[in-house]
């Protein structure tokens, strides 16, 4: 086994890890989660068809890799909604994905389904993508120093922040430079991969802790309203200080 192969087979496990802690720590469902799973299932898949690992032909692993770079940047930037904590932001990030999606499908009708017009699609889409990760990596980023809540959020922003800055310029040299170090490519970008999955994942397990914590306030303030909502002063209560400590520390 060469070393491409290894590494390649590292990093098909890698990008599997965040599907599999996705599905132990039952997001598959929970708010923006989905868009990374699928994102990460699609990604898996295609690095395992073009490592030979399987082989559903050629036809299909090329239209399974144009699919993988249609879909990055919506499936990335409707991830990205879940480190906004401002309605308008998560407006902002919405309309975005929605005139990608436009100007994927103009590029498209323009230049036909090939490699000229993944190129001009990709560009874009990374910057945009690493822009927005860039933004809530710094937002993140100093919540976590200040007070520790949201330090799953920055680790995941940092992972995607590497990764995406490494994907640019790969598919600066790769595409736009043509280089013919095709091999040399490709161990970067394994590499790149297998790092960024499993700084995910870290991110991953410690987000779910805060948010183990969330529901577990959330489950306390149920019952509490439950236990006391005959009682006269019930409304009063319900909306006391005792029952509104959650607001502010998990508000990030």
């Amino acid at each position: 086994m060469t070393w491409s192969s290894t590494l390649g087979l590292i990093s098909s496990i890698a990008l599997f890890l965040p599907v599999f802690f996705i599905l132990l720590f039952k997001l598959s469902g929970y708010k923006t989660f989905p868009a990374l799973m699928i994102y990460y299932l699609i990604v898996f898949g295609y690095n395992l068809s073009t490592m030979k690992y399987i082989d559903p032909g050629d036809d299909v692993t090329r239209y399974w890799g144009i699919t993988n770079n249609l879909l990055d940047t919506p499936l990335m930037l409707g991830f990205l909604i879940y480190f906004s904590t401002s309605p308008a932001l998560n407006r902002r990030i919405k309309m975005v994905i929605g005139l990608f999606l436009i100007f994927e499908l103009l590029i498209l009708i323009w230049k036909g389904v090939n490699v000229n017009a993944i190129t001009i699609i990709m560009g874009p889409g990374l910057a945009i993508v690493i822009g927005f990760c860039l933004h809530f990596f710094v937002k993140h980023s100093k919540a976590a120093l200040m007070n520790g809540k949201t330090m799953g959020k920055a680790i995941m922003a940092a992972a995607l922040v590497f990764a995406y800055g490494c994907y640019a310029i790969i598919y600066l040299i790769h595409y736009v430079f043509k280089s013919s170090h095709t091999d040399h490519t490709f161990l970067i970008y394994f590499l790149v991969t297998t790092f960024s999955s499993l700084l995910l994942c870290a991110g991953i397990v410690i987000e779910r802790k805060r948010i183990y914590k969330l529901n577990e306030v959330k489950t306390a303030r149920k019952e509490l309203a439950d236990i006391y909502k005959d009682s006269v002063g019930a409304s009063t209560f319900r909306r006391g200080p005792m029952l509104d400590f959650d607001k502010e520390p998990w508000k990030n």
